[in-house]
């Protein structure tokens, strides 16, 4: 999501908000940002030389207080994800600007976040925060396998997405899933669908994908 990162997992998916859950964070712009990053940003795409200017890759968060039943069902999927998941400043833009993937059933329904204020968000704690001259460097994870079990299904069925990493900070599996934990996912395509796994460490990404079959 942050520069060096893969654009698409960040996006909010209208398939994700109608489900009922969204299990990632968000992606966000800000019109400055500081010559800094932090992970899971690999570099800073500076438009400030103020030192108080947030760094590539800021992680925040909106606050448990803040009161979202005013907004419709499918925003409040949404916001419980925003408090949940939080936002990662992804690239220079609009302030505290969430992008959504392209869907025409999106209608003007995102508009109503630009209704939440700065000051319901908090900034979660950043460490650490690396300049160009002091980030490490290293090895980005390594994708052993990637596979769907059974690789064919018929409509709805379930297929069991299975990999083996190493190195890996955090792994997110496209479309659908978002992030997650362990070693395995059960999915249900609907359609044929290819399946991308995104590893993820501060120091790159590595990606792999798998196809289920729908007949």
């Amino acid at each position: 999501m942050p520069p060096g990162c893969r654009f698409f997992p960040g996006l909010v998916r209208y398939d994700e908000v109608t489900a009922g859950k969204i299990q990632h964070a968000f992606r966000f712009t800000l019109p400055r940002t500081s010559a800094a990053f932090t992970p899971p940003a690999s570099h800073d795409a500076a438009t400030s030389s103020d030192p108080t200017a947030p760094p590539m890759g800021m992680r925040i968060r909106l606050k448990s207080s803040y009161d979202i039943s005013g907004f419709d069902a499918n925003m409040q999927v949404i916001l419980t994800a925003m408090q949940k998941y939080g936002l990662i400043l992804a690239d220079n833009g609009s302030a505290l600007y969430v992008t959504g993937a392209s869907d025409s059933r999106w209608g003007s329904d995102l508009e109503t976040l630009k209704t939440v204020p700065a000051s319901a968000f908090e900034v979660v704690q950043m460490n650490p925060v690396y300049t160009n001259a002091s980030a490490p460097t290293g090895a980005a994870p390594t994708i052993s396998s990637f596979t769907a079990s059974p690789a064919t299904v018929s409509s709805g069925g379930t297929v069991t997405l299975a990999w083996t990493t190493d190195n890996a900070t955090y792994n997110i599996v496209s479309p659908g899933a978002g992030a997650v934990r362990g070693t395995s996912i059960i999915v249900n395509p609907t359609a044929t669908t290819t399946y991308t796994l995104f590893s993820t460490n501060q120091f790159g990404r590595t990606t792999s994908t798998v196809t289920a079959t729908v007949q």
